[in-house]
């Protein structure tokens, strides 16, 4: 008689845990996909996705720069910048350049929640390294429910693209670095220079992403680069000097990126646009009227720091409630007290910006959200009495000790429960038509009707600007597409002048009535 057995049965509970991560990275990818399609409708809400909306179509048509407006005020585009007779976007390119690829392969939509499964998967594979993979699968599972994680991946920010490159980072520096002895072998040798080069790309690009995430999240790096550059033979320090040649090699981009805008590489775009948006404390920096001091740092950082106790998990405001035990568990850990230190080193460089963040939670965090969902779960780990350490095992409990594990994962599911029933819906139904923006705002422009009025210039008659910034995703930065749109907010006296489009009709459009265009007199 042929015995039976189940499908899958070969595998090894290694295996397992591989495609049970795979899993949760897909659900990762599905739940940001819903958060994009049915919460943030795939368009542009707030200022920062404009403007990288339009870095990446001026990038599609390869242009850094491209000539202002004649009349650049009608035509404004939130934190897009006119300077000298030139227009360019504030943000650094390596979004954009990423958003300009998923634009020209129709997946713009996609590509922030694609990332977030990358970066679950990622997470899992920190976990596995630093703990085991069981706190890996359980960060993974954690990281999905965040109203965090799912609020910024549904977007079209570059925080996602972020996530991923601070992870590769870690992920390459731990396995180039953390060995206790040279490299024993020409393979092992090759693995190591492989992933100095990976990591130092990955912080590379991240430096051409978001610059002073990348510094601060650097930081406990150098300082154990600078341990191992004393302490390890000259193939390690060879090694050290290559990983930061090539990270100066990406920082002197940025600066020629800078240098190619502004004609100074040390000129920020950020300040052309605010110029009190700048780093540090003192006069002249921060909408306060003596700059940004140590007491406004400080309210910054609490305001931050509690919105993330409710959206980080969705626990109420108890989002942080496993984190001490995940400190205890991981005390004799170094690498993960290592990657631990990124979220510290973040919170304390941002404390140093003018402005906190609390609208889709504290955003400045997000590249460092593996080392909250780490090291909760290896807190939720160690209470329950699982395994928190690698070659650790379940332990078989008795008597009251079989209440242990019992309590934490009642405990644990209960706050998952909440979350999921209660916080994240209320959270994620309070972003829809977030700044009174909707797709339906674009409708009128894609009827035969109006489209047949085409090529034109529309007036959009608005005090504020959202009405206007909800139309600027039909338009490209040439300003040739068959719509421009100019935003009139005092009517009568901000009107472009229609001489400067010969060959287009001028037409007013007040948002109230959206599908009547009046032919400008």
């Amino acid at each position: 008689m042929k015995r039976f057995s189940l499908p899958f049965s070969h595998l090894s509970r290694k295996t397992w845990a591989d495609l049970l991560a795979l899993f949760l990275a897909l659900l990762g990818f599905l739940g940001s996909s819903l958060v994009t399609q049915d919460i943030f409708e795939g368009v542009p809400h707030i200022e920062d996705e404009i403007a990288y909306i339009w870095q990446a179509k001026a990038l599609l048509e390869g242009h850094l720069t491209i000539p202002s407006p004649k009349d650049d005020q009608s035509f404004i585009v939130p934190f897009v910048v006119d300077y000298h007779g030139l227009r360019f976007g504030k943000y650094p390119p390596g979004w954009p350049a990423v958003l300009a690829i998923a634009i020209k392969l129709d997946v713009r939509p996609w590509i922030n929640p694609l990332l977030a499964g990358l970066g679950v998967w990622l997470t899992y594979l920190l976990g596995k390294k630093l703990f085991n993979s069981f706190v890996g699968l359980l960060a993974a599972g954690l990281t999905i429910t965040s109203p965090f994680f799912l609020m910024n991946s549904g977007s079209l920010l570059s925080h996602p693209f972020g996530l991923v490159l601070s992870a590769v980072f870690a992920l390459g520096w731990l396995e180039a670095f953390w060995t206790d002895n040279a490299a024993n072998s020409v393979v092992q040798a090759k693995k190591q220079w492989r992933f100095t080069l990976i990591s130092a790309l990955a912080l590379g690009v991240l430096i051409l992403t978001r610059p002073f995430t990348a510094l601060a999240l650097a930081i406990p790096f150098a300082f154990h680069g600078v341990y191992l550059f004393f302490r390890r033979d000259s193939h390690s320090r060879l090694r050290l000097l290559t990983f930061a040649s090539t990270s100066i090699l990406f920082a002197g981009l940025y600066l020629f990126w800078q240098y190619s805008l502004t004609g100074d590489a040390l000129l920020n775009p950020y300040t052309l646009w605010w110029p009190y948006d700048r780093i540090g404390f003192g006069p002249g920096i921060g909408l306060a009227p003596n700059g940004n001091t140590l007491s406004m740092a400080w309210i910054n950082t609490y305001s931050s720091l509690y919105a993330g106790a409710y959206d980080l998990f969705g626990w109420a405001n108890l989002s942080w409630i496993f984190l001490p035990f995940g400190l205890w568990s991981a005390r004799r850990n170094p690498q993960a007290l290592l990657v631990g230190g990124m979220i510290v080193s973040l919170v304390a460089a941002y404390m140093t910006y003018w402005v906190g963040a609390t609208l889709f939670g504290p955003r400045y965090y997000y590249e460092g959200l593996y080392s909250l969902t780490l090291f909760s779960a290896a807190g939720i780990a160690w209470l329950a009495g699982w395994p928190s350490k690698r070659g650790e095992a379940f332990t078989r409990y008795y008597g009251w000790r079989k209440l242990q594990p019992l309590a934490v994962t009642l405990i644990l599911g209960f706050f998952v429960a909440i979350n999921i029933t209660t916080y994240l819906p209320i959270r994620l139904h309070g972003l829809y038509g977030l700044y009174g923006i909707e797709l339906a705002d674009q409708t009128p422009f894609t009827t035969p009707a109006v489209q047949s009025l085409a090529p034109a210039v529309v007036v959009v008659h608005t005090p504020r600007w959202m009405e206007y910034g909800a139309l600027l995703d039909l338009e490209n930065p040439e300003l040739t597409s068959p719509f421009i749109f100019a935003w009139s907010s005092i009517p009568g006296l901000d009107t472009p002048n229609a001489n400067d489009f010969p060959n287009r009709t001028v037409y007013d459009y007040y948002p109230a009535k959206p599908f009547e265009l009046i032919k400008h007199p």
